[in-house]
């Protein structure tokens, strides 16, 4: 019996293993071998970038991760009310970059191969298919091997769809759905290291840099275009990107491993009770703008961790520590909640006021320079949270 079950192999649940493992927490990871195939992304904040420096995950994935130094805002639509293109510089707040995008299958590796280094850790490479929360310990039954079980102390969880998350994480209201389609690209022009989020009528239009001249596509359409789209051959999404990206990045030409999925918008009551915690998409799924969805749950991997691993040096009951978890990320992720969801209703309404709200916040945010260094300062490195682990420093 370990101390610590983590349900899902993503990388929040990856990167809590890891965390735990380091800080000499005995920990199970439940998680089956991701798909192969998977070519989507992840924009890593300097918050994150640490962590993974501090847990030595990111010497084996930084070869293969490009930065973000510029953030470039275009509004493309065609309303009466358009915002004005914004510039926001990573050197305006004294930082090399805002953070560096990754392919999620190089993090993946580099987190798999970092737990393997840590005799803490086991990874039991299955599904986990019910979780009974008991008083004084969690029951995990497993798919394979006759329905295995397991019973351990505590449980986070980290998974697009929790195999059994307690009572307290029923969403708060229903979830807003929009296909979102990503892909990655090469084209001739350099990106010079900026993102450039278009935003369009039915939501964002981002292309993020990664490594040569190459970047990565996330664009969220209507779901009446999502046949037309999925059909198009390479050649002619690639002539539609070119098309939407008004050629910012020169002839473009689309790489394999493109697919659509479903973009979501939907949080829990509650990230933790009874011996249970959400953490990543458990706990929250978030519009794909500001690059705040796998942060966010970085940051809650590297809170758990930090509460368990301060509990366990000083002989508390690790499993008793959930309601503490959540009190403690509430104030981050209902922020971040509320910001993504309110830039996103902006874009996507047809209210003239609202346009003119964000046209105009848009307009003060690249004029005036203390408002806009804030702005940046606090989408980087949020006030309302900031574990050890996102200020480099070992648990």
């Amino acid at each position: 019996m370990a101390e610590v079950v983590i349900v899902g192999g993503g990388p929040a649940g990856l990167t809590a293993a890891v965390a735990l493992a380091s800080g000499g927490v005995q920990t199970v990871l439940v998680a089956n071998t991701p798909a192969a195939g998977d070519h989507r992304t992840s924009a890593l904040l300097q918050g994150s970038v640490k962590a993974l420096e501090t847990l030595r995950v990111w010497d084996h994935c930084r070869e293969h991760a490009a930065p973000s130094r510029v953030m470039r805002i275009i509004d493309a639509t065609a309303r009466l009310v358009r915002a004005r293109e914004a510039c926001f510089a990573a050197s305006e707040i004294g930082l090399d970059a805002f953070g560096y995008n990754i392919e999620n299958r190089f993090l993946v590796a580099a987190l798999q191969a970092r737990a393997r280094e840590l005799p803490a850790l086991v990874h039991i490479r299955d599904e986990a298919v019910a979780v009974e929360i008991g008083e004084e310990r969690v029951t995990v039954r497993c798919r394979g091997a006759g329905g295995r079980r397991g019973a351990w102390p505590s449980a986070p969880t980290d998974a697009s769809h929790s195999v059994a998350p307690p009572p307290a994480s029923t969403c708060a209201g229903g979830p807003t759905r929009r296909p979102r389609s990503p892909s990655n690209l090469g084209h001739s022009r350099p990106h010079d290291d900026t993102s450039t989020e278009f935003h369009t009528e039915t939501g964002p239009f981002t292309l993020v840099p990664l490594p040569q001249r190459r970047s990565s596509l996330v664009f969220v359409v209507d779901r009446a275009e999502v046949g037309n789209i999925a059909t198009l051959s390479n050649a002619q999404l690639a002539a539609e990107i070119e098309r939407r990206s008004h050629s910012v990045l020169g002839k473009v030409e689309v790489e394999g491993g493109r697919g659509v999925f479903p973009s979501a918008a939907a949080t829990a009551t509650r990230l933790g009770a009874g011996r249970v915690v959400l953490i990543g998409e458990a706990a929250h799924v978030v519009a794909p703008i500001g690059a705040q969805g796998l942060n966010l749950g970085l940051r809650d991997a590297a809170a758990i961790s930090e509460l368990v691993v301060t509990g366990h040096r000083e002989g508390e009951d690790v499993g008793e520590l959930t309601e503490r978890y959540d009190r403690m990320r509430r104030a981050d992720t209902t922020s971040r909640m509320l910001g993504v969801d309110l830039l996103n209703r902006s874009l996507l309404s047809d209210f003239l006021p609202l346009q003119g709200a964000r046209a105009a916040a848009l307009f003060l945010m690249e004029r005036l320079g203390p408002l806009r260094r804030a702005i940046m300062r606090e989408g980087v490195t949020p006030w309302a949270s900031q574990p050890r682990l996102m200020r480099g420093e070992a648990l």
